[in-house]
């Protein structure tokens, strides 16, 4: 079976999945980006099985230069001939891989995966995005979504079948060392989306009734010019630290030695970096967001703090005092429901099941 991915290679989630598919037997990958092709792509795929189509995407919208390269990938997709053609983040992407279906009659089935923001974001903006999507969704022979609220979503907007699994880990981290319990660990973007001004009100609210609680802030983004001010004027200068964006291992570090992970974004599906923090052993303070509410039941093995909640005292305390076993339970979870390879395993299966195009 051949199957194209079509996304972002610039990006390591779609590495990610090339990884994964690229492992299962009898499954013959190749590959196209909007952009380039980040270093790991060299080796999961030879340059013969790639085609980067060189534009610079925006997950905003106005991506008229990528509509521009429809007729290249058309004639890519002829040569290549593929069974499956799998579009990953549906309103660039899908659309792209949809337009070739529908105005060139490309021979070959669509599967798309749903990232977040493309269903649950971009339809609000007005009709044309909601009719669009829903073109997409209904292209598809099968779609892809990591959380059961984003699969509702989906359906009401006209998708057929929908496969719902986690945008899991691809192997379990060892059990971690023991805990700092004065570490809270957040690196979700500095942007407005993932609202990291939050993320230090929480944490503020956490230090006044902890004065030796510490904040490790990764990542980077628009905001965080004025995350650092806000820091200073909430007197934190000495309580939190900026670190910019980690690498794998490093951040996989922060993750062991935090007792806490902060995440708090106004809109979101299953994130890949709770399911990390929980196979870390972490204790997630989370926004009440439906996704959020698959992974945490609240006071149990992590916080729901609703808009403007802070957590409490007691709250902290009694996760405090059964860290060990929420970091158990956590990990057991993810090792049973969000592991990504046994997941791509199911997919593909899923895929050959509908038989020859």
């Amino acid at each position: 079976m051949r199957l194209v991915l079509i996304g972002d290679g610039e990006s390591p989630h779609l590495l990610k999945w090339a990884r994964a598919l690229a492992a299962v037997p009898g499954l013959e990958l190749w590959a196209v980006s909007s952009r380039g092709f980040m270093p790991g792509f060299d080796t999961v795929l030879p340059p013969a099985r790639r085609l980067a189509l060189g534009t610079q995407p925006d997950a905003g919208g106005g991506n008229v230069a990528l509509l521009r390269t429809l007729p290249r990938l058309v004639r890519w997709l002829r040569q290549v001939r593929p069974d499956w053609l799998h579009a990953h983040y549906l309103t660039s992407h899908g659309t792209l891989a949809w337009l070739a279906l529908r105005l060139f009659r490309v021979p070959v089935r669509l599967v798309g995966s749903a990232w977040g923001s493309d269903i649950l974001v971009t339809p609000q903006r007005g009709g044309l995005w909601r009719w669009l999507t829903r073109r997409v969704l209904a292209a598809c022979t099968l779609t892809t979504s990591d959380s059961q609220v984003m699969a509702v979503r989906m359906r009401e907007l006209g998708a057929g079948e929908v496969m719902v699994f986690p945008f899991g880990l691809e192997s379990m981290p060892p059990a971690p060392p023991a805990k700092d319990p004065d570490l809270v660990f957040a690196n979700r973007g500095l942007e407005p989306i993932y609202r990291p001004q939050r993320v230090l009100q929480v944490f503020a609210a956490m230090a006044a009734q902890r004065p030796a609680l510490r904040l490790v802030v990764a990542n980077d983004g628009s905001l965080r010019g004025e995350l650092e001010a806000q820091a200073r004027a909430l007197g934190l200068a000495d309580h939190v630290r900026f670190v910019g964006r980690l690498d794998a291992a490093t951040q996989a570090g922060w993750y062991d030695r935090a007792q806490w992970y902060l995440s708090l974004p106004a809109s979101d599906s299953v994130a890949v970096s709770v399911l990390e923090a929980m196979a870390h052993g972490c204790i997630p303070l989370l926004s009440d967001l439906p996704a959020n509410r698959e992974l945490v039941r609240s006071g149990d093995n992590g916080l729901i703090l609703p808009d403007a909640a802070l957590p409490t005292a007691a709250e902290l305390e009694a996760l405090r005092q059964r860290a060990d076993a929420v970091a158990g339970d956590n990990r057991a979870w993810v090792r049973q429901h969000a592991l990504f390879a046994p997941a791509v395993q199911a997919f593909v299966e899923r895929l050959r099941a509908f038989g020859p195009r």
